[in-house]
């Protein structure tokens, strides 16, 4: 592949993949709830069975401050809770509330329609087929915004 070819085509992802989050943040919004792409990428973090705020931090390639901010400011719009954490008690755990819940049912409802945005043009066949070539080269690891 010449140079200009991959350029192309790293422009082309990028921009697809930019579209999608904004797609999905206007979805969530226009649904009730008010957020931005960041609390996205932290509640596919704290969605299974929660997290610390190092472990966010991590996970958002940020600072345990910049974590901190965010998961204050979740806790103040209702979304996301402090628990002890199980196994240490030096920790709390950072869980979604059923609001939190809610905002990632709605993320995954406007994901779905983006998709089928695709679909549309592309066909749902040729859809599925990027999806699994994606799926081949991503790598494994946290999704995350770029800073």
């Amino acid at each position: 592949m010449h140079n200009h070819e991959a350029l192309a085509l790293s422009a082309a992802l990028l921009a697809a993949a930019g579209d999608l989050t904004q797609r999905i943040n206007d979805g969530v919004v226009a649904r009730g709830f008010e957020v931005r792409p960041a609390h996205g990428f932290a509640f596919t973090r704290l969605a299974p069975a929660g997290a610390t705020v190092t472990e966010l931090g991590v996970h958002l390639g940020v600072t345990k401050q910049a974590a901190s901010q965010l998961v204050e400011e979740l806790v103040r719009k209702g979304y996301v809770e402090r628990r002890p954490h199980p196994e240490d008690a030096r920790a709390r755990l950072i869980v979604l509330t059923e609001r939190g819940w809610e905002c990632t049912r709605a993320a995954e409802e406007a994901a779905a329609e983006a998709v089928r945005a695709w679909a549309a043009v592309l066909g749902e066949a040729e859809v599925r087929v990027l999806r699994d070539q994606l799926s081949r080269i991503a790598p494994d690891g946290p999704v995350r915004p770029t800073w």
